[in-house]
């Protein structure tokens, strides 16, 4: 088969390097500005054109390792359009935009395919869907920005202050020199819509997901939840429940013995939860040149040799996103005990002027609403929900 990338960053370049172990795979076009250090050889098949790739009848299916929305988008119908099956690791195009990119694929006969856009090298999105075919999904949830995971380890691990992990997480290339899709969980909320569609058929859209990042996190939360026996994360968490989807991102503290605790460096945990399979976790590298790659290329193969897989547009569960039911108790760091706060609160520490503490129930809308409130303000707080 003879396919083209589109992009030839980090992604790009691992599926490059994963294609060479199938001898039936060759890649004849790299779009690309430019040529790459240490890929001078490739230089005879790099174009800056899109219209070199879409409009060679040689090449059955394109790799798009851009990133982003635009022009992504623009050239990944063109591809379609000419009718060319394409694999996509881009969790942007695909949060945003998946309806009209399947209906597409579907009008002109050729597949679209993104298992690497949710847990990078894991398995997660192939297995969430194997697992649909005989059973009813009824949760998700997981930690799938390696970034976060990264810098809220070394945090606990060293008792740094997130400014110095974040720093040290861009010097070494986990994070990118704009780190806001990562540390605000917009990254983590696209996977979750993502996820969340294809496990409950259901239409959900970026703006339906509460979401808040680690942004404001400090190590003092760090070191008060390491003395209570509790690990922060950043978790992502959809659950089908009395007719609708409770679905957000927010960190979340877990008893030290967790599983959850446990993942270390960038890695991801991503846990389904079936009414007759029970739960299952899939752990491992969410990014990274050759296990994003080499999950790229497996979509690749997968659609040479004519495997299936359940996705598609179907009709959708009429499934809602809704919150208004989602309560649990937080823990919550803050500079001053306000009239608002006050009553939610169940117990605190005050320590040089500051409030650590644990609220009784609090509905997930309403403490997220509060911290971005806070956030917008200036005003110094931090939350994390305690894992049940």
């Amino acid at each position: 088969m003879k396919i083209a990338i589109m992009g030839f960053g980090t992604v790009g370049s691992g599926a490059y390097e994963a294609s060479k172990a199938d001898g039936n795979i060759e890649v004849v076009r790299i779009l690309a500005r430019h040529g790459r250090e240490g890929y001078e050889y490739l230089n005879d098949i790099i174009t800056p054109d899109i219209d070199d790739i879409a409009g060679d009848p040689e090449i059955e299916l394109v790799v798009e390792s851009m990133g982003g929305i635009e022009p992504a988008r623009e050239y990944v119908l063109k591809c379609l359009r000419a009718g060319k099956h394409v694999v996509t690791p881009n969790k942007n195009l695909i949060s945003a935009c998946y309806t009209e990119l399947m209906q597409e694929a579907a009008a002109h006969g050729v597949k679209l395919r993104f298992t690497s856009a949710v847990g990078g090298g894991i398995p997660w999105l192939f297995n969430l869907l194997r697992t649909k075919r005989c059973d009813e999904i009824l949760q998700i949830r997981g930690i799938v920005n390696g970034t976060c995971n990264y810098i809220l380890d070394a945090m606990y691990d060293k008792g740094a202050d997130f400014s110095e992990m974040l720093k040290i997480a861009q010097e070494i290339g986990y994070a990118e020199t704009d780190p806001s899709a990562d540390i605000e969980g917009t990254d983590t909320l696209r996977k979750t819509v993502i996820s969340t569609n294809l496990a409950f058929d259901a239409a959900i859209q970026e703006e339906d997901v509460t979401c808040y990042g680690i942004d404001t996190i400090q190590a003092c939360d760090i070191s008060y939840l390491k003395k209570k026996g509790l690990v922060c994360k950043l978790m992502m968490k959809a659950e089908k429940k009395d007719g609708a989807i409770e679905v957000y991102v927010e960190p979340t503290a877990f008893p030290e013995d967790s599983l959850e605790a446990n993942v270390k460096l960038n890695n991801n945990l991503i846990t389904l939860t079936a009414r007759h399979l029970g739960t299952q976790s899939y752990f491992g590298q969410g990014a990274g040149m050759m296990p994003t790659g080499e999950s790229v290329i497996q979509d690749v193969i997968d659609i040479r040799d004519g495997r299936e897989q359940s996705i598609g547009i179907k009709e959708a569960s009429g499934l809602k996103a809704d919150n208004s039911k989602a309560i649990h108790r937080y823990y919550i760091r803050h500079d001053r005990m306000c009239e608002h706060i006050e009553p939610l609160i169940d117990t605190y520490e005050e320590k040089d002027g500051i409030y650590y503490c644990i609220s009784k129930p609090i509905p997930v809308e309403k403490m997220h609403e509060m911290g971005h409130h806070r956030k917008e303000k200036g005003k110094d707080m931090f939350f994390a929900a305690l894992a049940e």
